[in-house]
């Protein structure tokens, strides 16, 4: 799969931050004029940077902009910073002060690679003490430019090392957030993947969902044989693969499944191994069995403070608040895992185990009222509120930079965040069960 990367252009108004887009695009994106504040939206346009591949260019407000609106737009510009990849600070008259330094403070919290670009340098060249102070001070790379060369070749010259420049910091930016593979480490040459793929609502038409096209694609990759099913075909698949030659042990190397169906999944794959040991004689031969969400977990997002997170299940209490972090925008049904599957089952888990803890083993728990709060793509997460818990999807529709900052904002507020596959893995009591195969 194409990664596209998320390059940002921040700086004050009118130091030629949109002329400077339109000129990296070749094409006229951003609506350039003297009037300061011309800027009042992100603009994006996709362009191709040699030796990176596909990026999108993102063209912001000026960060000094003031009034209502303005105050609004500068808001929306800092929210972009926990979006991209990388950032081009750009300043002009060597005029680099408050503003500047602020964004270079928020750039380094978020762990953002920058290079600084002096423009306008055909009116007032950069100052080199500056230049010097700044790369000491910030360890940036400086570059002095001009939009609006009146010589063509001497244009398109200071066009490509600034091109050369913005490859060589991206290059930072891919050594710090590449993602790794959905099956990195897991699968080798000849190695047999079971993916359990169930279709329902929430599959599109024709599609597969992208983790499991993910799936198929790394277990291709990496010379092992991928098989496909859904969850009725399963048991007897795993039934005839345990009666080939080699037995069990030599046959399936991982079963990999919706996490819709866990429990579904985990049952058939006991029974399999349970008729194994019965005909075979041999016992403690497991199948490992993990989900497409917890893989994507490990391959994106931040895996540790995940495995932090499901404690909190277990804590929760009637009225709390939990706030589910979907990273794409779609259509809700009756079967939509983040708004309707998660809330039930989590709501059922709690009041079952509230009832367990005060002795009540009748089956008859009372009901648990949590309160849902929900947050798609890359919306702003409401962090006025206190949460007992975040559940985050598996972000296969954001970069891991994106999904990172968004998680981070949580737990400096002391937020718990799950990811979707663990959550369901533990309310089916398999938790363990299905980390292992990724925690080893």
């Amino acid at each position: 799969m194409v990664k596209v990367r998320n390059i940002g252009v921040f700086g004050r108004r009118n130091t030629g931050k949109s002329t400077l887009v339109n000129l990296l695009t070749g094409q006229e994106v951003s609506i350039v004029s003297p009037i300061a504040g011309t800027t009042t939206d992100a603009v994006r346009k996709r362009m191709e940077i040699p030796e990176i591949g596909p990026c999108n260019i993102i063209d912001t407000a000026g960060v000094d902009d003031t009034g209502t609106l303005g105050e609004q737009r500068v808001r929306k510009t800092g929210k972009i910073i926990n979006e991209v990849d990388m950032a081009i600070l750009v300043f002009s008259g060597n005029m680099f002060a408050k503003d500047e330094k602020d964004l270079l403070e928020a750039f380094r919290k978020n762990d953002l690679p920058v290079l600084v670009v002096h423009n306008q340098s055909d009116i007032l060249p950069l100052d080199v003490d500056l230049s010097t102070e700044l790369n000491s001070l910030y360890g940036v790379d400086v570059v002095e430019f001009s939009c609006c060369l009146f010589d063509e070749e001497a244009q398109k010259e200071a066009l490509e090392q600034l091109i050369s420049f913005i490859i060589k910091v991206m290059y930072e930016a891919i050594r710090k957030n590449e993602e790794k593979t959905i099956l990195h480490g897991l699968v080798n040459k000849g190695d047999k993947i079971v993916l359990v793929c169930p279709v329902d609502s929430e599959a599109p038409q024709g599609r597969l969902i992208l983790p499991q096209v993910m799936a198929i694609r790394d277990v291709l990759d990496n010379g092992g044989v991928a098989v496909v099913l859904q969850p009725s075909e399963l048991e007897q698949y795993l039934l005839e693969s345990v009666g080939e030659k080699g037995g069990a042990a030599g046959n399936v190397k991982l079963v990999v499944t919706d996490s819709q169906v866990f429990k579904e999944v985990a049952e058939i794959v006991d029974r399999v191994e349970a008729e194994y040991a019965a005909s075979s004689g041999i016992g403690g031969f497991k199948i490992p069995l993990t989900s497409f969400s917890i893989l994507m977990a490990r391959a994106k997002g931040p895996f540790d403070e995940y495995l932090k997170g499901i404690a909190a299940i277990d804590a929760l209490k009637d009225g709390d608040n939990v706030l589910i972090l979907e990273s794409c925008t779609h259509h809700t049904t009756c079967e939509d895992i983040g708004r309707v599957k998660i809330p039930r089952g989590l709501q059922r888990y709690t009041a079952e185990r509230i009832a367990a803890a005060s002795g009540n083993d009748r089956g008859d728990a009372a009901p648990v009222k949590l309160n849902f709060e929900f947050v798609s793509g890359l919306d702003e997460i409401p962090l006025d509120r206190e949460y007992a818990l975040a559940v985050q999807c598996g972000g296969c529709m954001v970069t891991r930079k994106q999904l990172c900052n968004r998680i981070k904002s949580l737990t400096e507020k002391r937020i718990p965040v799950v990811n979707y596959g663990m959550l369901l893995a533990h309310l089916s009591g398999i938790a363990q069960r299905a980390l292992e195969p990724v925690t080893e």
